[in-house]
């Protein structure tokens, strides 16, 4: 599977889920247990609030706090619409994965952000649909993809409060399982 469309399939899978909050399950927790609902799709919303800037070269000075605190307003839902289609375009924008973006942790490969966003948006559809009691299976060819990325990158950032620690799976457990434990889910 190629990166545009794995984010592609990355957007799809959190959307859905987002489309099946109800209005009584934004404060309701999810297995990111410091995030209700509400939060979980703010953070990944004000992801894609910033994707656009970053990829057409913008410094993180330069976006500031426009994306700090509250992004999702009075409809959650159609914010995360907005963030997404935004989003969406600046990946689909040619050229926009041949350059470098500003990040925390400095100048990093448009490729590279791209890669982290695609797990993003995967362990957190996973989160979300936990959160709100909805399928919790993801996309195979997604799952394959961000497995392949995630099992040698993942243990380098251990210790830099991103992810729980690995949890134990059985050595049958499927590739998704073996994904979110070593996300600290617990599948």
């Amino acid at each position: 599977m190629e990166l545009v469309e794995a984010f592609d399939r990355g957007l799809e899978e959190f959307g859905r889920r987002v489309h099946r909050v109800r209005g009584d399950q934004w404060d309701d927790g999810t297995p990111c247990t410091e995030w209700s609902v509400r939060d979980l799709v703010n953070h990944l919303t004000g992801e894609h609030l910033w994707a656009p800037w970053l990829l057409r070269g913008a410094t993180l000075e330069e976006v500031g706090d426009r994306y700090d605190g509250d992004v999702l307003g009075q409809d959650p839902v159609a914010a995360w619409d907005e963030a997404a289609a935004a989003s969406h375009e600046a990946v689909h924008e040619p050229g926009a994965l041949k350059g470098r973006v500003h990040t925390s942790g400095g100048l990093t490969p448009a490729e590279e952000y791209l890669r982290q966003m695609i797990l993003d948006l995967t362990v957190h559809a996973w989160d979300l649909a936990r959160g709100i009691g909805a399928d919790d299976r993801l996309d195979d060819g997604l799952v394959a993809l961000v497995w392949d990325y995630a099992k040698d990158t993942v243990p380098a950032w251990q210790g830099f409060g991103m992810f729980d620690p690995p949890v134990e799976t059985p050595a049958s457990a499927s590739r998704q399982d073996r994904l979110v434990a070593l996300l600290g889910r617990r599948p």
